[in-house]
């Protein structure tokens, strides 16, 4: 989902069902900052759109007031940047894991694991 910034308030109003004073509402409580134009227009991208669909299914299906919104909306971005953070540090483990087996010392053989052939006479 693109985070460039393309529709107009009224456009974006209309992909999510909602009208543009709400937009406007939803951003002075924060639960939705679209950029600005030079001029202060406001301009929405893809994610934003579907964050204000998100809220739209959260008041009407779920009867939740805007705190609540609020609330699950921060939980859900706590949530992603979280696994974002699992995903890197998996990365970097995963990337340790092989710089130490670059270091293992191939020529020297744990006792006990290996028997000398038997000579015969």
């Amino acid at each position: 989902m693109s985070d460039r910034p393309i529709y107009m308030i009224s456009i974006a109003a209309e992909l999510a069902g909602l009208h543009p004073q709400t937009l406007r509402m939803y951003e002075a409580k924060g639960l939705v900052r679209p950029k600005r134009t030079p001029g202060g227009t406001r301009i929405y991208s893809e994610a934003d759109v579907e964050r204000l669909r998100i809220i739209q299914r959260l008041t009407t299906e779920l009867g939740l007031n805007l705190a609540g919104v609020e609330l699950v909306l921060r939980l859900e971005d706590e949530l992603r940047h979280a696994h974002a953070q699992i995903e890197q540090l998996q990365r970097q483990l995963k990337q340790d894991v092989k710089d130490v087996h670059r270091h293992y010392r191939r020529d020297l053989v744990p006792y006990g694991e290996q028997r000398l052939p038997e000579t015969r006479h």
